[in-house]
């Protein structure tokens, strides 16, 4: 079992749109870094934990749990004119593009980023690192169980 932190911009997906969504499971539309794009392809599986991080807003941080529930497939976003992540350049025949389902496991009070700063457990996270911009990334099982059992 692997762990990743997610990031979605809460006016698009929020943990509450997932907790609310059928099934409580949403797909991971809008991916468009080949980087974040390979660790849904080559690396994660479902029943992978994830960290379900609010980006991009007033103050961002871990806003609750999720778990990968299906393998990648494409982003069908990637296809759609009409859809801020359409991709001319990607064909049905071969997506450029692919995603994965997460499923709702559980809302937390926010834990912002500044407070994972404050410890030295995490200080090797991903999301902290000066410039990160990716939207996915990967969590120790270190990270995961600190972040899980003290901040929780």
């Amino acid at each position: 079992m692997r762990y990743w932190l997610m990031k979605s911009e809460p006016d698009e997906a929020s943990i509450d749109d997932l907790a609310k969504a059928p099934r409580h499971t949403l797909p991971w539309t809008g991916v468009r870094n080949y980087q974040a794009r390979n660790f849904m392809r080559d690396t994660m599986r479902t029943g992978d934990g994830v960290l379900f991080y609010h980006s991009s807003c007033p103050e961002p941080g871990i806003a609750g749990l999720a778990e990968v529930s299906s393998t990648a497939y494409p982003d069908p976003t990637q296809f759609d004119a009409k859809s801020p992540y359409f991709d001319p350049k990607s064909s049905r025949e071969e997506p450029r593009w692919l995603l994965v389902d997460v499923v709702f496991k559980k809302k937390v009070p926010l834990i912002p980023l500044a407070a994972l700063r404050e410890h030295p457990e995490l200080a090797d996270m991903r999301v902290l690192a000066k410039g990160n911009r990716l939207s996915i990334t990967p969590v120790t099982e270190a990270e995961w169980r600190f972040i899980t059992k003290h901040l929780m």
